[in-house]
């Protein structure tokens, strides 16, 4: 099993926007630039943590992407199923009756219990505490947007 690419995205952006202050909102070309991720393909990632309520967008001149606390709180398990939905080892323990052989298999016990141990580790990891851990880095164009912001507050 592996994560999507754009659960990965996700958790990126959600750790840079939870590094800067409440209530900045970032535009698509910083956060694609600070998270690695091509713009087109970002925006779909973005489009599903808003409907996620993890972040809010608006157009605009004051525009942009910020998290919401509800984000700063989010789990890493809460922002990938966010993107993938919920996330199974092994068909065996997807709720229901997905397998016939879960009750005499040999495997499955070890199945459960490595994706309890997977859930717990994601369910662990605030992406306030990443966001605590992150380096200090800043790229060319997150001071750029910096700078945007300070002028749009001096401007009034």
């Amino acid at each position: 099993m592996q994560l999507t690419r754009a659960a990965d995205y996700a958790v990126r952006v959600m750790v840079h926007l939870a590094t800067l202050p409440a209530r900045e909102r970032v535009l698509l070309p910083v956060l694609a630039d600070a998270t690695g991720a091509p713009e087109s393909f970002l925006s779909k990632v973005l489009q599903a943590l808003s409907r996620a309520k993890l972040i809010s967008s608006r157009r605009g001149q004051s525009g942009g992407f910020e998290i919401l606390a509800r984000g700063r709180e989010a789990t890493m398990l809460e922002v990938i199923e966010a993107i993938d939905g919920p996330l199974n080892l092994n068909v065996c323990l997807i709720s229901g009756d997905s397998c016939a052989r879960k009750k005499w298999c040999p495997a499955h016990p070890v199945w459960v219990q490595a994706q309890k141990a997977m859930l717990d580790v994601l369910s662990d990891a605030t992406i306030a505490d990443l966001a605590s851990q992150a380096p200090a880095r800043q790229t060319r164009a997150s001071r750029a947007a910096h700078r945007l912001t300070e002028l749009r507050v001096l401007k009034g």
